[in-house]
């Protein structure tokens, strides 16, 4: 009891405040609090008039222990789960001091700064634990759901792709009709071992999977955003025969639990073999057999070390590695096949006595005879399997493994005439002039005015001859290329004064056809670099007078259409050709002679361009396919849509100088077509090339013969008669004898 004025007393540390219990509890019940060493502050005072607010507090009850917290977790889960919980409960509680030991308590108390945020190294531990657990649980798990499919994919099982005619025959097959699946005892050992040294030398004693390379290839994968392999031989051999060829984390997972099962249900020899006759070596060929028949033009069987390794050596890409295609793949090639045989003789598979055997590098045959026969079909099979691949955006790969059904525009019948008629012609100029005719090549083709190839001639076989003359750019149009020159000029007016708007042309406005006429523009006489003036000329130097546009293409004049050009615009006389069907590729430079044809097109493209005057103006690209099926579904193809390259009053002006130009030259021939047929010789100036292109019935030739010494040099030779007399006198034989309505 204090009086007023006075405050309490601090009691001492061994006073103790009893508190009363209540009249139920015992006498001697009581409840002791010991006063803490610290003093208690003063209760504020209360102003007069209030009173102290009253805080009730309630008691809390007391947490059970853990043991009864797990009796009561068993009583609740039933009979069915008490065993094991009663088993587990001794070990949940030994653990769980230590478990809260390592929850996180943020910011860590007893640090500073940032190390208030760092976990503790039991914290570390227990979460490196657990996540090895589950990445354990979880893998065990995948293991166990993963199973072996039981069909093999398409790339186990490649096709051969069908060649149509335009009329639905058959044309050709490539690609290896029956699978030859060699066994493993039948493939030499040298073979093996270097497919193993290249791919994978530790494939007889790892599990079937490489977990350093999976590391790796999910790096570049995930990481960088890139593809890589990194895998063993059992892992390429699932994803060849059973999985998509797709590099993604999916695949790459599944593959590796499905490796992973095959290595222990299936021998390693097995899976060798399997790998060995199902990889892609590229020209067509899956497996083995079929690489060393296309390379080497022999069975496995016969294939030494040395052969091996560069077959080994294209499992890394065949595109990268056939040493045929380019310089650079050939030096790839040899580096890894010398790499492949120094590494067979580091893991003792090859002595080094065997190795020194092998110093040159084994070229392979720079042919695939995949549908090489020797008959003009290869010519086409070539043409339309590259149309197909680049509309119908199908990749070598996938082409290569088959089953395409490719609907060619190839017409058998003028293929055969077409080809008899370049035939008879060769046969002819090697008996008259077997020296000469020792370089001649003849380029052919027909195409229609709706831009269907109808029929080609590439070259008398492909075996020998791989690249195709009928799409060649080899040697200049000559006089061929006039009547572009004429088709700008109505199209566009020609401008004789700088500065002023273009005067309008006709067939009848004449021109100096004299011989040795200069050369001017609205300036003045054109010089040449040497400094001399330019002049054009006629064959034979033959000088016309005045005379129309018209007459000059129907007589092939010159001089004409070189002023002509000038005046047009060389810029313009190009665009026009171009837009024709003519490649830009194949203009040299724009000088007065390329109104006389220093261009070199091909005989494919000569005929699509000239078919556009026929078709009115219109062009459309020259293609060789209509239709490409898979296994009976449709492949989308872009095929090409017609153009107006010039309006229809220019394109029928110079259908009717060209039809004059046949008819002064083959009255006889014009008079027996029974139709309006349209054409034109194209001779040059040095005498190395001579043409013939014309159209009859919406079909339009073109025929070039030349002279090339493939063996010294790409320079054309003069014809030196080689295509008759007059020069173009061959061209237009082969030309008449093709088209079978002009006998």
């Amino acid at each position: 009891m204090t009086h007023e004025g006075e405050g309490e007393q601090p009691q001492r540390p061994d006073e103790t405040m009893q508190l009363k219990l209540p009249a139920g509890f015992r006498a001697d019940e009581t409840m002791q609090l010991r006063v803490s060493d610290l003093v208690i502050p003063e209760a504020p005072e209360i102003p007069e008039g209030e009173t102290k607010p009253v805080r009730h507090r309630g008691r809390k009850a007391p947490r059970p222990s853990l043991r009864t917290r797990l009796s009561r977790l068993a009583q609740a889960l039933g009979p069915r789960f008490a065993p094991l919980i009663a088993r587990l409960a001794p070990v949940v509680i030994f653990l769980t001091p230590y478990v809260r030991k390592m929850r996180p308590q943020y910011p860590r108390p007893g640090r500073t700064d940032w190390r208030r945020w760092i976990p503790s190294w039991r914290q570390w531990l227990g979460g490196a634990l657990a996540s090895v657990g589950f990445s354990g649980l979880f893998l065990v798990v995948a293991y166990a759901a993963t199973d072996i499919p039981s069909n093999l994919n398409s790339y186990a099982t490649q096709q051969d792709n069908v060649y149509f005619w335009s009329d639905g025959t058959p044309m050709a097959r490539t690609g290896w009709v029956q699978r030859q699946a060699m066994p493993l005892k039948d493939i030499p050992t040298d073979v093996r071992w270097a497919v193993l040294a290249a791919e994978n030398e530790s494939f007889y004693s790892d599990p079937g999977i490489s977990m350093k390379g999976i590391a790796r290839a999910l790096y570049r994968t995930v990481g960088e955003g890139d593809t890589e392999g990194g895998s063993t031989i059992t892992q390429q051999y699932v994803k060849n025969v059973y999985l998509t060829q797709n590099q993604t984390v999916s695949r790459k997972f599944t593959e590796a639990m499905i490796s992973l099962k095959l290595d222990n249900k299936m021998s390693k020899d097995k899976i060798l073999e399997g790998y060995l006759n199902t990889s892609w070596f590229g020209r067509g060929t899956y497996g083995l057999q079929r690489a060393s028949q296309a390379y080497y033009g022999k069975d496995v069987s016969q294939l030494n070390a040395s052969e091996g390794a560069f077959l080994a050596s294209l499992l890394k890409g065949a595109g990268l590695y056939d040493p045929t295609i380019s310089k650079a793949n050939h030096a790839r090639a040899v580096a890894r096949w010398s790499w492949i045989l120094d590494r067979m003789v580091k893991i003792g598979k090859l002595s080094p006595a065997e190795r020194a055997k092998y110093k040159t590098f084994p070229e392979p045959l720079k042919q695939s005879k995949t549908y090489d026969t020797g008959k003009q079909s290869d010519y086409l099979v070539e043409l339309a399997t590259q149309y197909a691949k680049k509309t119908g955006h199908i990749s070598d790969k996938d082409f290569d493994l088959g089953g395409y059904q490719i609907y060619t525009t190839f017409d058998r019948n003028r293929e055969t005439e077409l080809t008899d008629a370049v035939t008879k012609a060769r046969k002819a100029a090697q008996k008259d002039d077997p020296a000469n005719a020792k370089a001649a090549h003849y380029g052919a083709s027909s195409v229609a005015s709706d831009g269907r190839i109808l029929a080609v001639y590439g070259g008398p076989d492909h075996r020998t001859q791989g690249f195709n003359e009928s799409n060649a750019t080899t040697v200049p149009a000559g006089s061929a290329f006039e009547p572009f020159v004429y088709a700008a000029a109505l199209e566009h007016g020609v401008t004789k004064t700088r500065g002023q708007p273009p005067t309008p042309v006709t067939p009848q406005t004449l021109y100096d056809g004299d011989d040795g006429v200069p050369v001017t523009t609205p300036e003045g006489p054109y010089w040449d670099r040497s400094g001399k003036k330019v002049s054009a000329h006629n064959d034979g130097k033959k000088s016309y007078g005045q005379i129309s546009l018209r007459q000059a293409l129907a007589q092939s004049v010159n001089t004409p259409f070189m002023q002509l050009g000038m005046d047009t615009g060389l810029s313009t006389v190009r665009a026009t050709a171009e837009k024709a069907g003519l490649l830009s590729s194949s203009f040299g430079a724009q000088v007065p002679a390329l109104s006389l044809g220093n261009a070199t097109p091909s005989a494919l493209r000569m005929a699509s361009a000239y078919g556009t005057f026929d078709a009115g103006g219109i062009h459309t690209e020259p293609y060789s396919v209509r239709r490409i099926t898979r296994n009976g579904a449709a492949v989308v193809l872009e095929r090409p849509k017609p153009n107006r390259a010039m309006s229809r009053t220019t394109a029928d002006e110079v259908t009717d100088a060209l039809t004059d130009s046949f008819g002064l030259a083959h009255p006889t021939a014009a008079r027996a077509a029974g139709a309006e047929v349209a054409g034109k010789t194209g001779t040059t100036q040095d005498d190395t090339a001579a043409w013939y292109v014309g159209t009859a019935k919406s079909v339009s030739t073109a025929v070039v013969v030349y002279r090339i010494d493939l063996g010294k040099s790409l320079e054309p030779l003069p014809l030196k008669g080689i295509s008759g007399t007059p020069v173009t006198d061959v061209p237009y034989g082969i030309w008449s004898r093709a088209m079978t309505s002009l006998g």
